[in-house]
């Protein structure tokens, strides 16, 4: 860049800087010229010096830093850039703080968000055939509408193989449950599934030990992770061809060791035993009326899968399956983030919260960089002297620019390696919040978002005042004030405005989000869930059923012991059919029931209501050739006098004995559906115990004595019913906790900018408050005043983001069937609470300069 050469006038402007108000970084770089010089007057006398000496001393300096002189290289350039910058943060230690605080805190928090979201991203995506693997999904039409799930036929797998030539490869795999596995005197709880032999084929889970082509080939093979290796046999040498027991009566051979699914896995297992073993001991799995198992396809590359899916419609019905039900191949890596369906389309799911938490990270930046832009621009007055001076003397907008936007650069940059320090301290909290093993890895993609987020920040925090402050022009700096009226009020106060609103929002949606969680808590669900202990009846227990549970009544402090086949959650054990008919009943229109099998006292141990009829009772000889009905169910089939009326389960008659009160099976993202019980003892696995409250600790103790007694080496493992009713909401509470903490951060970050503003400001009209003061005016009149212009912003803010809360928070609840009514007072409350907070934030520098000597503040600054 060619060297400028003032224009005629910068004389007199340079002189009106060195006699009145000579900008501060001028006097700094004056200074050390006269230090280096040996002069011998005094800072003070030279201000009111003008004379040719001191600006042949200043002038060639100043011409050379700030024109980009061809003989000053880019480091020099570079180096004298730093020196300004640092010895602004120096001089403005409050400005600086408040801009690295926000920064850094901004930038946390859209870091932590990145690695959960990455996490989430990342899902299911690391398998070899990811872009062929689909899963097979079940729509089966209702009454109700197109009911989508992902249990299929035993044999689709199979069938698929060998009937398709689209299909590369074909496997099932059962829901995973937790088992014992046993070794010597070693006995562990782990979890396990079955699955079909071309599993490690399809699925891209890494072996260490044996080939993947054959360790599923022998019906009695079961596979096991490194971790669970560790823990039966305590080496990985020489494993394979051992024997372990399964929940101990019947032993597996060793053929493999896998490596523990990694955290992008949406499947977490500990072992792996053969399909073909699940079928001989569920030989209801192999009836294509029947679901059960997942099944999981690879197609043929450059396979349609519209047209794939169009040939398959009609396939579990051509194989005399349900003639309701069409299988639907989907993309396996899509359905951990879209696995929600409605009348057989995906409608979403986990990719919402995705997306909202992308949002905030972004608006937290936003916030942040807003603080930067506003702090910068507030404090014109001061920087236009410098602006004035490198403008007389020469120096061109682009460099001017420059120097802005590295100042820009270097707070992020300051501010990026506080967040990251930040990151490291919040991240195992933040873990357990989002329940993933997140953690801060400086690899290619890390590092790219790290690049990535501090040139956003700098572009966004620093674009502005590099345009607006470089833009000024230099007879300009001689009026008193720079900046007013409109302008000022849309580029400020609009971005203050914009801030609030955010935050407004944010609070309206985290009370939302938690007013419904403990709706979830308070609503009656139609049984009662609390102090119910329930573990699986495995080992001795599944067969001695009625005596473990006689004994474990006698244990003090089980009010009643009972069992069953449905455990109430949603995602536990469950079952639904379509084989139930009656008189009138319209053959084409098929309904899904849920099945429960129970033992007796189940009823009575959950407090479910019978609002009709009776409950199974033990007075009764012959009970296992009756039913009862939920109102739901009793509404859809339009008995008109239900009690001892006839209808057909599974081809077998069945009287009608009692109706139930509906009651939530499901989570509240649904409707109460139509339900019944049978009574089968025989065919129930899940132990529930009611416990008397106050003593649960040692009944707890009693049952778990009573239980090794018939289980010599089964740990006992036990769940208690309200607990996993909560964690059915795990989702929605994750999202409520997060939102909390961002929202608090944002407020706190748009709090620092509006101290930023109200400090300014104050200080600003110092010699009016001192005035007001003389003239009568009380400490409470100067701090209505002062808080005035604030308050008329945040009026504003809550007047946009009202309506806009309002949308975004019935949107989230329309998610769920049984809601919170969206009342006044949420916006109230929220709105009153960004009053609440401007004004406890203003207050701190509108008090200190309400209570100001007048005297103090009509002096010379």
């Amino acid at each position: 860049m060619n060297k400028k050469t003032p224009p005629k006038w910068s004389r007199r402007i340079l002189s009106y800087f060195l006699r009145n108000e000579f900008s501060e970084e001028i006097e700094g770089d004056l200074e050390e010229l006269f230090r280096e010089n040996e002069l011998k007057y005094s800072l003070k006398k030279a201000r009111r010096i003008y004379n040719k000496e001191v600006i042949k001393l200043i002038r060639p300096n100043l011409i050379k830093s700030f024109t980009g002189d061809q003989k000053l290289n880019n480091f020099g350039m570079l180096q004298h850039n730093l020196i300004l910058t640092l010895r602004g943060y120096l001089r403005h230690k409050g400005s600086f703080l408040i801009n690295l605080t926000g920064l850094s805190t901004g930038i946390a928090c859209t870091l932590l968000i990145y690695l959960w979201v990455n996490s989430e991203l990342q899902m299911n995506q690391f398998h070899e055939n990811n872009n062929q693997l689909y899963q097979i999904i079940s729509n089966s039409t209702t009454t109700n509408g197109i009911l989508s799930n992902h249990a299929t036929p035993g044999d689709l797998a199979e069938a698929m193989k060998e009937e398709l030539p689209e299909v590369e490869m074909a496997v099932n795999q059962t829901w995973t449950n937790t088992f014992t596995l046993s070794y010597d005197e070693t006995n562990l709880k782990a979890v396990g599934q079955y699955v079909g032999k071309d599993y490690f084929n399809v699925f891209s889970y890494e072996l260490i030990q044996g080939d993947k082509s054959d360790v599923l080939s022998e019906q009695r093979n079961i596979l096991i992770s490194d971790q669970l290796a560790y823990k039966l046999f305590g080496t990985l040498t020489d494993v394979v061809g051992k024997t372990v027991k399964f929940q101990q009566f019947r032993d597996y051979s060793v053929s493999g060791i896998f490596k523990k699914p990694p955290s992008t896995s949406s499947y977490q297992f500990d072992f792996i035993m053969t399909f073909e073993e699940y079928k001989e001991l569920n030989s209801w799995v192999l009836n294509w009326k029947n679901n059960g198992p997942s099944t999981f396809v690879v197609l043929a590359k450059g396979t349609d899968i519209d047209a794939f899916n169009d040939k398959i419609k009609d396939f579990i019905k051509s194989h005399n399956g349900n003639e309701n039900t069409t299988p639907m191949a989907t993309l396996f890596s899509d359905l951990y983030l879209q696995g929600k369906f409605e009348n057989g389309k995906p409608v979403g799911g986990k990719i919402s919260d995705v997306r909202t938490f992308s949002i905030i990270a972004i608006v937290i930046l936003v916030i942040a960089c807003i603080n930067f832009i506003n702090l910068t621009t507030a404090r014109i007055s001061r920087r236009v002297k410098e602006i004035g001076v490198k403008k007389t003397l020469g120096a061109s907008r682009e460099s001017l620019g420059i120097q802005f936007l590295f100042e820009s650069f270097a707070i992020s940059t300051l501010s990026l390696m506080v967040a990251l320090v930040l990151v490291s301290v919040a991240l195992p909290e933040f873990s357990n919040i989002t329940g993933k093993e997140l953690k801060m890895v400086l690899d290619n993609d890390f590092i790219l978002t790290l690049s990535s987020v501090l040139i956003i920040t700098s572009f966004i925090a620093g674009s502005y005042p590099a345009i607006y402050l470089s833009a000024i022009k230099p007879m300009n700096i001689l009026k008193p004030q720079l900046n007013n009226g409109f302008a000022d009020f849309w580029i400020r106060k609009g971005l203050v405005v914009i801030q609030f609103s955010i935050s407004i929002m944010l609070i309206v949606f985290v009370m939302v989000v938690n007013n419904q969680i403990q709706l979830t808590r308070d609503k009656d669900i139609g049984f009662n869930k609390d102090n119910v202990l329930y573990f699986e009846a495995d080992g001795q227990i599944e067969l001695k059923m009625e005596t473990f549970l006689q004994e474990v009544s006698n244990i003090p402090g089980v009010k009643t012991a009972s069992s069953s086949a449905h455990s109430f959650v949603e995602g536990g054990y469950t079952g639904l059919t379509y084989n139930v008919s009656w008189n009138g009943k319209d053959s084409k229109e098929p309904i899904g029931m849920e099945y429960m099998r129970v033992n007796y006292d189940l009823i009575e141990l959950l407090d479910l209501e019978i609002l009709e009829g009776r409950s199974f009772s033990r007075e009764f000889k012959s009970e296992y050739n009756k039913v009862i009905f939920n109102e739901k169910a009793i509404a859809i089939m339009g008995l008109e006098n239900p009690i001892g009326a006839t209808v057909t389960i599974s081809g077998k008659n069945t009287q009608i004995v009692g109706i139930a009160k509906d009651f939530n099976f499901k989570t509240f993202h649904k409707e109460v559906g139509p339900a019944y019980f049978v009574l089968k003892p025989d065919d129930t696995w899940l132990i529930m115990t009611k416990l008397t409250r106050g003593s649960e600790a040692k009944t707890i103790a009693g049952i778990g004595e009573l239980y090794s007694q018939f289980n010599p080496g089964f740990p006992f493992d036990f769940r208690f019913l309200d607990q996993d009713y909560e964690a059915q909401y795990k989702s929605e509470q994750r999202v409520g906790a997060l939102s909390e903490y961002f929202s608090m951060i944002a407020i706190l970050i748009s709090c620092l900018g509006l101290l930023g503003l109200a400090s300014f400001a104050t200080e600003k009209r110092i010699k009016e408050i001192g005035i007001r003061k003389v003239l009568g005016s009380s400490q409470l009149e100067i701090v209505r005043t002062l808080s005035k212009e604030f308050t008329q912003v945040v009026i504003v803010a809550i007047i946009i983001a009202l309506p806009i809360s309002y949308i975004i928070a019935d949107n989230w609840l329309s998610k769920f069937v049984f809601r919170i009514e969206l009342g006044w007072w949420f916006f109230v409350a929220a709105g009153a609470s960004a009053l609440l907070i401007t004004w406890i934030t203003v207050s701190f520098q509108t008090l200190k300069a309400a209570r100001s000597n007048p005297v103090d503040c009509l002096r010379n600054e």
